[in-house]
């Protein structure tokens, strides 16, 4: 084979230029490589998650509203003069004779006779009465409902609207509008209410028998509780409140009561007016004050005795008792040394 010979020169020359090519090629090898950007991969973002705050609302307390109470007086100390008595005394403190008696049982007799000068006693005060607290203003139709004085009636077999309304001499359309009802039909065992207020005794029918509802209890008016009353009073009158328009059949039943005197001295008379004069012979014949209880109570007459007297049985609610105090003889004052 033929042989290739080269000088020294030229294999030097021929190896610097291989090692220039490779010289450049490595150079645009590295900086095609440092052109091209570096994708980092994408980093993960955060998600906050919103923190909930929770407001507490306090509760409100209603304050209650306070109701006035009265106090009671202590009683007071009063020392026995000469010439006293329960009623003077009840007179001058403005209380009842009983109030006193019951304050001193240990110094005084239910029949207050044996007060001794000097001694002291107990007098109660009158407890103050408190002011009410203001109520709600009620309209025309409701004050006209509350001031009506009314009764319950438990239906009855074979009662009616209208028979009950006869019987109690009030208007069919009164019981309607009192009891909310729209028509006339009623049902054994329930509960009416009748208005006394709106009954018309004059106009009222007299073709049944049936008897008007009880009465009210009359309210006494004169003397006030535990007045005096000695010698040089002429006369004692009583005076209450009417009830009502009475019937011809209807009175009112004056009782008066000697409790002083032990042995069941009373009086009973029948008057048709709200006053009453006690007969002067019912005044105690001795000098102790006596204590007289006396009540009014409407009756009706139902029926006469052999004698032709009137038989009357009660017509509706017996009166609060009252007493008062009389003296027939007037005691001479000892002079006091």
């Amino acid at each position: 084979m033929p042989e290739l010979t080269l000088s020294l020169p030229a294999a030097l020359g021929l190896l610097a230029l291989f090692v220039t090519i490779g010289a450049v090629l490595v150079f645009f090898v590295v900086k095609g490589t440092s052109g091209k950007a570096v994708i980092e991969p994408p980093s993960a973002t955060p998600t906050i998650t919103p923190t909930i705050t929770t407001t507490v609302t306090p509760t409100i307390t209603l304050t209650p509203t306070l109701e006035m109470t009265a106090t009671p007086l202590p009683p007071l100390e009063y020392t026995i003069q000469a010439g006293d008595t329960c009623s003077s005394i009840a007179g001058f403190y403005t209380v009842s004779i009983n109030s006193i008696i019951l304050a001193n049982s240990s110094k005084i007799n239910s029949q207050c006779s044996n007060l001794v000068p000097g001694t002291t006693i107990q007098v109660p005060q009158p407890t103050p009465t408190p002011s009410p607290q203001p109520t709600s203003t009620l309209n025309p139709s409701q004050a006209t409902v509350k001031a009506c004085d009314t009764i319950d009636y438990i239906v009855k077999d074979n009662d009616s609207l209208s028979s009950i309304a006869a019987n109690y001499a009030v208007p069919i359309a009164a019981l309607k509008s009192f009891n909310g009802r729209v028509n006339d039909q009623v049902f054994s065992g329930e509960t009416l209410i009748i208005p006394l207020c709106q009954r018309e005794l004059p106009n009222a029918p007299t073709a049944t028998p049936t008897l008007p509802p009880p009465y009210s209890a009359p309210q006494l008016l004169l003397p006030a509780d535990g007045a005096p009353f000695t010698l040089s009073n002429e006369t004692v009158t009583l005076q209450w409140s009417s009830v009502g328009t009475l019937r011809s059949s209807e009175a009112y039943a004056v009782t008066i009561e000697d409790i002083t005197d032990g042995t069941g001295r009373k009086l009973v008379e029948y008057v048709t007016e709200q006053k009453f004069i006690v007969p002067a012979s019912f005044r105690p014949g001795d000098s102790v004050p006596h204590v007289m209880r006396w009540t009014v109570l409407p009756v009706r007459q139902a029926g006469t005795t052999k004698e032709n007297e009137p038989i009357w049985e009660p017509a509706g609610t017996v009166s609060q008792q009252r007493v008062f105090t009389w003296s027939g003889v007037v005691s001479a004052v000892t002079p006091t040394p």
